[in-house]
This record gives structure tokens, sequence and C-alpha cells, in this order.
């Protein structure tokens, strides 16, 4: 029987590509897929052909899935997600919250909260929120 897990699915708007480049550098893992529009059965017409369909990257034990909305559809960066991640070992989350913060918005520095030794709110270069803290 297979263990439950969580994903989490992004959708990004033609740029997809590289935020699979920007989080497999952050957290130092490969995709485990990846796929354009065009590489599917039913193939995709000539504006879409090129952005990623299905994209699936594993992060701190949970696989992200990302893709490119087509060109039909409007999207909104960010809108009603906010990854949450707990790291043991402090080095490592101040690591990865600075990677995060490059060219985006920290929300909340890392400090102590009543609930973690260590937290802190950053929202990426491509408007996703993440909060990370240290468990």
């Amino acid at each position: 029987m297979a263990e439950t897990s969580l994903s989490v699915y992004l959708y990004f708007n033609g740029n997809c590509r590289e935020a699979l480049d920007f989080y497999s550098g952050v957290f130092k893992q490969k995709p485990t897929a990846r796929m354009t529009y065009g590489e599917a059965p039913d193939g995709a017409g000539s504006a879409d052909k090129d952005r990623i369909l299905y994209s699936c990257i594993p992060i701190c034990g949970c696989n992200v899935m990302l893709s490119d909305c087509p060109s039909t559809m409007t999207m909104k960066a960010g809108d009603n997600i906010a990854l949450t991640i707990g790291i043991p070992e402090e080095s490592e989350l101040r690591r990865i919250f600075g990677c995060l913060a490059q060219g985006g918005t920290v929300d909340m520095e890392l400090d102590k909260t009543f609930f973690a030794p260590l937290f802190g709110m950053v929202t990426d270069k491509f408007g996703i929120p993440w909060q990370i803290s240290k468990v």
C-alpha cells in the first residue's frame, strides 16, 4: 500500500521552465518528470507547444508539480497558496531562505516564534509565498 503524501501544484504563465531550474538549484534536486504541451500525446497549438505541461520535483519529501497555464488562461502568481517547509538544520534553513529571497520579498525575517525556534516568510521572485520553520 502506498504512503499518503502531500503534493503541491504550482502554475506559471510561460516561465515554468525557469522556475523549475531555480527550485532545482535551491533544493539541490533534479526534476523527476518534465513534459511540454507539444510532447503530449494529443499535442498542442503552436502558441503552447514549448510551454511546460507537467513537471515534478521532490522538495523536502513532498512532490511539487509545476506547469504553465495554456496561453488562453489567465493566472495570478501566488494566488491562494503558501508552501510550508520544516527544516531541522539551521544552516540549511538559512541557505534555502536566502536563496528564495533573492529577487523576491522577505515578508517576515527569520526569528524565534511561539511555535518554532526559527521561522520566516518569503515570497520568491515568481510570486510564490514560502513559510520556513526550524523543526
